[in-house]
């Protein structure tokens, strides 16, 4: 039983981890609560799964904040080059889109699934569907199975793969990180991240329509703490879309800390206020005979017109020749500078990762292996790692599962068999 490596969690993570450990030697169980494996890779990348990104190591770590540097020695074993690698040599095609974002080839995460179901199938894996795990058998500090569905299952490595809470419809709900604390671990206060957020102001006016190329402000308190550029949505509750969640994070955390949150969108990122003004006075001058809400209609979507003109009191009939430089000012102010107070954020049903997991200086980086359990080695989401959107969170996952996997099957090979 000291060379069967037990395996929690089939998601990305613990598939890989399960994988690299049976083709290491070892025997390997692994167990997912769920039906099937794999679930949420299945809706990840709304379906096609961004496996990856080829940015370069430095940059991909600061995706990542101060909590990073931890993963340094793992992706400098298992990285991009090597993931896309592994899925190739096993016959499945990628392709690098916008922002050197990796996908399935044919755009299907179910890609992904089959391939790790095909490679883990011809493999001394044994998988074990609906197996919840309840407990960690643990003695003098020493790890020895699990409590899974009112049984024990041994082993001499346990491997905790099993996600944080984001998505909990896929299995994801937190317990991971509640076997992990049994060990004796700190964990990380759990929080969505990378998920739309609450807002009030002109939101739920503009519900459904999708903004591309703006810029949005991040203001706490008062003060900007962070900006970016990309695509927005509006909805009936507030805001969403790849530039909302990559500041969601912050906006989590200041608005659990008790502050004030707000974002200013800048509709018109690419002129400043000058070129803007400009740009104004010249379409006012030669449309000065049609109603603002005409000319409006060339500067925004049809569905922000009647808003815009609400929000500047600017009268919709009113012909643009009569604008004052008062209302263009108020109107081009509005358009550079669109502010919204967010008064709160969306749960783990629609959050694509989990923010905190289990405290990161407890974990041996260079092998997942757990600083306080002998035998645990944690891997995947219920780490306290989280990045922005863009394959990032997912190449976390696979290299640690990697590593996670490796490192047990070196560890539980080298250990004397132990009679059952």
């Amino acid at each position: 039983m000291s060379r069967r490596i037990i395996v929690v969690g089939g998601g990305a993570a613990g598939l890989m981890a399960a994988g690299q450990a049976a083709s290491r030697g070892a025997e390997v169980v692994l167990l997912e609560k769920m039906a099937q494996p794999g679930r949420k890779i299945n809706i990840s990348g709304k379906g096609r799964c961004n496996i990856t990104n080829t940015a370069e190591l430095p940059d991909f770590l600061a995706r990542f904040g101060r909590n990073g540097k931890f993963l340094r020695q793992c992706f400098q074993q298992f990285f991009s080059q090597e993931l896309i690698r592994f899925f190739e040599e096993r016959g499945l095609e990628t392709v690098t889109e916008r922002g050197g974002r990796v996908f399935p080839a044919q755009g299907r995460a179910g890609d992904v699934v089959a391939l790790f179901r095909d490679w883990l199938a011809a493999l001394p894996v044994s998988l074990r569907p609906d197996s919840r795990v309840d407990d960690l058998l643990i003695e003098s500090g020493q790890l020895r199975g699990v409590l899974c569905n009112g049984q024990e299952v041994l082993g001499g490595a346990v491997i905790l793969a099993a996600g944080g809470s984001s998505y909990p419809a896929t299995g994801s709900s937190g317990d991971g990180c509640r076997l992990a604390a049994l060990a004796g671990h700190s964990i990380v206060p759990l929080r969505p991240s990378l998920v739309p957020v609450e807002t009030g102001g002109i939101a739920a006016k503009l519900a459904g329509l999708h903004l591309r190329n703006v810029g949005v402000r991040l203001l706490i308190n008062g003060k900007k703490r962070a900006d970016a550029f990309g695509e927005l949505l509006f909805m009936k509750y507030g805001l969403s879309g790849p530039v909302i969640l990559t500041l969601s994070s912050q906006m989590v955390d200041a608005l659990r800390e008790g502050n004030t949150v707000g974002v200013v969108i800048d509709l018109k990122p690419a002129l400043d206020e000058p070129k803007l003004d400009a740009r104004l006075l010249r379409d006012f001058t030669e449309r000065r005979k049609e109603p603002m809400a005409v000319v409006l209609r060339g500067l925004l979507p049809e569905q922000m017109v009647p808003v815009c003109c609400a929000e500047t009191s600017l009268p919709p009939e009113r012909l643009a020749g009569e604008v004052t430089a008062a209302e263009r000012k108020r109107l081009r102010g509005w358009l550079k500078a669109v502010a919204l107070p967010v008064t709160g954020y969306r749960g783990f049903k629609e959050a694509i990762v989990t923010a905190g997991g289990v405290e990161l200086a407890e974990v041996d980086s260079r092998t997942m292996q757990s600083k306080l359990c002998k035998g645990l080695y944690l891997a995947g989401e219920l780490l306290d790692v989280q990045a922005d959107t863009g394959g990032y969170n997912l190449q976390a996952a696979f290299s640690t599962g990697w590593l996670a996997g490796r490192s047990a099957a070196e560890q539980s090979l080298a250990c004397p068999a132990l009679p059952v």
